[in-house]
């Protein structure tokens, strides 16, 4: 019993030297489900399948296919993951240096805990149209069979992989401006290679970034997402000074 009290003495005073940003890492982010703009009332339904807009998302299903081998074929599988390393390590070149908790803290966490808010933005959409994805409706298989299962009881409208990109692209263009094309190519990339896959129609990736704008115009309404940002932008001055 002696010895245990010790061990939990040395990881309390472990766990107190922790830098605060460090600790709340694994927070589920700045907003509830209920502060974010609902998604229902401000985006129109999905196409309906005997619309012309549906015809287009038809057209641009079969056009991307071509593209799932070879480079960008690679890059959409690599973009298939949302942990905050996975994404960070591919906005790295578009950002001008790379960005891990380990060299760039501040702005890893804001990123990591905003990344949920903005997911959030297209919940209500996602359950109430449940919209199934192309894969499905054409009975076709994709380049990650693994991931079909899953995906194959999910709603695809609006995509929440494209929400995420779109939206962490205006976060790192809001602490990077020089950098923004570039950015934000990268940003609509990452949300195209949902509809490479054949995970996501281009609708549902155009409806996520109009979800992502407005969950983002919403965070900054937040006193402690401003405060975290303030970090951040003062960060990135220090290490682009080094």
């Amino acid at each position: 019993m002696k010895n245990y009290r010790i061990f939990v003495i040395l990881v309390a005073g472990m766990m107190s030297c922790i830098p605060a940003f460090a600790q709340n890492s694994s927070s589920v982010g700045y907003l509830t489900q209920e502060d974010v703009p609902n998604d229902l009332i401000y985006l129109p339904a999905p196409p309906d399948s005997s619309s012309q807009a549906f015809l287009a998302d038809k057209a641009m299903y079969e056009e991307t296919k071509a593209l799932r081998t070879g480079e960008r074929g690679r890059q959409a599988v690599a973009d298939v993951s949302t942990s905050t390393d996975s994404i960070l390590k591919y906005f790295g070149p578009a950002f001008g240096m790379e960005i891990t908790m380990d060299n760039a803290p501040a702005i890893y966490e804001l990123i990591a805990k905003a990344k949920n808010d903005i997911r959030l933005g297209v919940n209500y959409g996602k359950k109430a149209y449940m919209r199934k994805r192309p894969f499905v409706f054409f009975n076709e298989s994709t380049p990650l069979p693994r991931e079909e299962r899953s995906l194959r009881f999910s709603g695809s409208y609006p995509s929440g992989h494209s929400v995420r990109g779109w939206g962490i692209a205006l976060l790192l263009v809001e602490i990077n401006p020089a950098r923004q094309d570039a950015i934000l190519e990268r940003g609509y990339q990452y949300g195209q290679s949902r509809v490479i896959l054949g995970f996501h129609y281009q609708s549902d990736v155009d409806a996520a970034r109009l979800v992502a704008s407005a969950v983002v115009a919403r965070l900054h309404a937040d006193d402690e997402f401003l405060a975290q940002m303030k970090l951040a932008k003062e960060e990135f001055a220090r290490l682009s000074n080094q």
